[in-house]
């Protein structure tokens, strides 16, 4: 019940924050409209009164968020403060292009997941494993934009932009695609060897029962345990979704949310998250039935579990390779100016002087990767910081952490990145709050794994034996075996806090020009990529590197740590 009633709050929570999003910054919603309509005219006392007056603002934070959840109801999502126009076929319009997308993307996923996994089924054993983790690790804003540099704009094959046909669909459904069927196919191949190795799998091949009888039958015994994790790839696909359609400038729900944003038209905004949100819970519900229905009654309510994944192997020279690589470039671009201008030497290629070239305005693009990486790699240790002590904390309290995991779980870091800057304005701060909010869910499940093990040591029930406190229970036995293990997880997960930071960035939510930051250099390179190739690739082969050394390190962490936690539960 107590899960329950934290999914009911915690999605009652974020409802409530999306209708309050006119007051949460802080600052009058009438000058914000006022601005928003027309930078020029002057926030005089009567214009703003007119506008309090036009749009309700008088009655107050609670009668806004009454009158708006009314409307809601109603099928009415308000006035957009930009356009003057209805919000809903505006939402309703960007939603239909999203699923469309979706839908391409997801036929994609599953076509990769099974190139993934068919070695597995006819073999017993696959290889892929290392490949599923690598295709899984890549941004989906740093795959299209490669797609986009390559295939759109050296090779020509595919349009860059827009939406007017099926082949406007192929390159952001293989950039969003790609991603989610390595993570799929990993899910999915991990399991299977040792599902193969099960005594019923020997019985039946004894039988005489045909391979593709068995391979169907080992597939059945793995889907439904992964069922809800399959839900979780496909609401990623939302937010993937976000920055997908502005790089290829697609009308989706994601993009006119980031429009929206940007130019501060909260109805709008409020209208495209809250359908993006309900989304989002109507993916996972459906993978719940899909889950139910694959069971059937006999073993809905069965504690069903999968064996344990093989790990994915990583030399541990691979990871270290990895972290000297980017250590050498960050240190020699840290003894460099970021911010040098030299107009002379603009879009140069690389040089003694200019080791990586310079960009646009002249600036020396090896001190700008060093510098933004060193400001990136500060902040993504912060988050992981904030989200190992939260993690730990809601470890103890499992089934509070699993009612609002599902709420994180169901908003992706760059729509509630949408949501801050919404609220707080575009920054480093605001995006380093958005990729926290949703980036403890794996610590606390790791931590609660962890606690639920050593509570149940037989040296604890010793020391309850013989009177110990529990207070000196937890400081001196639970809080160390549990502390530990969690804080090298979550150092272990700084590369994929780091990557999610720099898609922020990159969309504009993060840091703000001139910053050096990751996803802003990227975002910066596409329009001189064919006078200045090196400068314009070096952020997205740096972005790469990066998630190669999340994909090394994770590997590393289910070998260690990570061996303690569940693999998936029923």
């Amino acid at each position: 019940m107590v899960g329950v009633s934290t999914r009911v709050a915690g999605l009652v929570g974020v409802v409530a924050l999306v209708g309050l999003l006119p007051w949460l910054s802080g600052e009058d919603p009438a000058r914000r409209l006022l601005r928003a309509r027309s930078a020029e005219q002057a926030p005089t006392a009567e214009a703003l009164a007119a506008i309090r007056a036009d749009l309700g603002l008088e009655s107050g934070p609670s009668g806004l968020l009454g009158a708006w959840a009314s409307g809601v109801l109603r099928g009415d999502l308000g006035v957009s403060w930009v356009s003057g126009t209805d919000v809903l076929p505006s939402v309703l319009g960007g939603l239909q292009v999203s699923l469309g997308l979706m839908a391409a993307a997801l036929l994609v996923a599953l076509a990769v997941a099974a190139v993934l996994v068919l070695p597995v089924l006819v073999r017993g054993r696959g290889t892929s494993g290392g490949v599923a983790a690598m295709l899984a690790a890549v941004p989906e804003f740093l795959l299209a934009t490669l797609l986009l540099i390559v295939a759109g704009v050296w090779l020509g094959l595919l349009p860059t932009s827009g939406w007017a046909g099926p082949a406007h669909l192929v390159l952001p459904a293989l950039a969003l695609g790609v991603p989610a069927g390595g993570l799929l196919g990993r899910l999915v191949a991990d399991a299977l060897p040792a599902v193969l190795d099960e005594r019923w799998v020997e019985l039946w091949r004894g039988a005489g029962v045909r391979r593709a009888r068995v391979a169907a039958a080992a597939l059945r015994r793995v889907l439904p345990p992964l069922l809800p994790q399959f839900g979780m790839v496909a609401v990623g696909l939302t937010g993937g979704a976000v920055a997908v359609e502005t790089v290829f400038a697609i009308p989706g729900l994601g993009r006119t949310a980031i429009g929206a944003a940007k130019s501060q038209d909260l109805p709008l905004l409020q209208g495209a998250v809250l359908v993006l949100l309900a989304l989002g819970l109507a993916v996972g519900a459906l993978a719940a039935w899909l889950r139910r229905v694959l069971l059937g009654p006999g073993l809905r309510d069965a504690g069903l579990t999968l064996p344990a994944p093989r790990p994915v192997r990583v030399p541990v020279a691979v990871p270290v390779v990895l972290a000297a690589v980017l250590v050498a470039v960050i240190g020699w671009g840290l003894l460099r100016d970021p911010y040098a201008v030299h107009t002379a030497a603009r879009l140069a290629d690389p040089s003694p002087a200019h080791p990586l070239g310079t960009d646009a305005l002249g600036r020396d693009v090896l001190a700008r990767l060093g510098h933004g990486a060193a400001s990136t790699v500060g902040t993504a240790a912060a988050v992981c910081l904030a989200g190992g002590l939260l993690g730990l904390a809601l470890g103890f309290l499992p089934s509070l952490a699993a009612g609002l995991a599902d709420i994180a779980n169901a908003l992706p870091p760059v729509m509630v990145g949408v949501l801050v800057a919404a609220a707080l304005g575009p920054g480093p701060g605001g995006a380093a709050l958005a990729v926290a909010l949703v980036s403890w869910p794996p610590l606390a499940a790791h931590a609660a794994a962890l606690v639920q093990e050593v509570r149940a040591a037989a040296f604890l029930r010793a020391q309850r034996a013989i009177g110990a406190p529990p207070l000196w229970i937890l400081t001196r036995h639970v809080l160390p075996a549990v502390a530990a293990p969690v804080a090298r997880h979550a150092v272990l997960r700084l590369p994929g806090v780091a990557l999610a930071l720099a898609s922020l960035g990159f969309l504009g939510l993060g840091a703000q020009p001139p910053s050096p930051e990751w996803g802003l250099l990227l975002d910066g390179t596409a329009d001189y990529v064919e006078r200045a190739p090196v400068a314009a690739l070096a952020p997205a082969i740096a972005l790469a590197l990066l998630a190669a050394l999340a994909v090394s390190l994770s590997a590393y962490t289910r070998r260690t740590d990570l061996t303690k936690e569940p693999h998936v539960a029923a």
